[in-house]
């Protein structure tokens, strides 16, 4: 059964930082892309970033550029995300998900989400 499970979220003043953790169970990520996404009250989901294991391709939304880092731990088979310099608007409930083309463009499976608050 393949699993996704993230980790990592919580309360954070702004300015702060947080480290959201995927793991992975039942394959592994070298065989997909894996993307982090967010939702916020009354917003619909969005993009935050990807990566490609296999063919080092990365994304991120314009409104994370040069705070959020996306990377990946083949040895723990985790995807992790490092977010700095966190602003309110970033409050929300981040979901990581796993896309077997590699595309960064559909995905298959997905976690079941972690919360973060992000406080003026």
């Amino acid at each position: 059964e393949v699993q996704l499970v993230e980790s990592g979220g919580g309360l954070v003043q702004a300015g702060g930082s947080l480290r959201l953790s995927c793991a992975a169970s039942g394959y592994t990520f070298d065989d997909y892309a894996v993307g982090w996404f967010r939702q916020a009250p009354g917003k619909e989901r969005e993009g935050v970033s990807c990566f490609s294991n296999s063919d080092g391709r990365t994304y991120y939304a314009n409104s994370v550029k040069g705070r959020f880092t996306i990377s990946s731990d083949n040895a723990k088979n985790t995807v992790t995300l490092e977010m700095n310099s966190l602003k309110p608007e970033d409050t929300g409930v981040y979901y990581c998900a796993a896309d077997k083309r590699r595309l960064c463009l559909g995905y298959d499976h997905w976690g079941q989400g972690t919360q973060v608050t992000v406080s003026s």
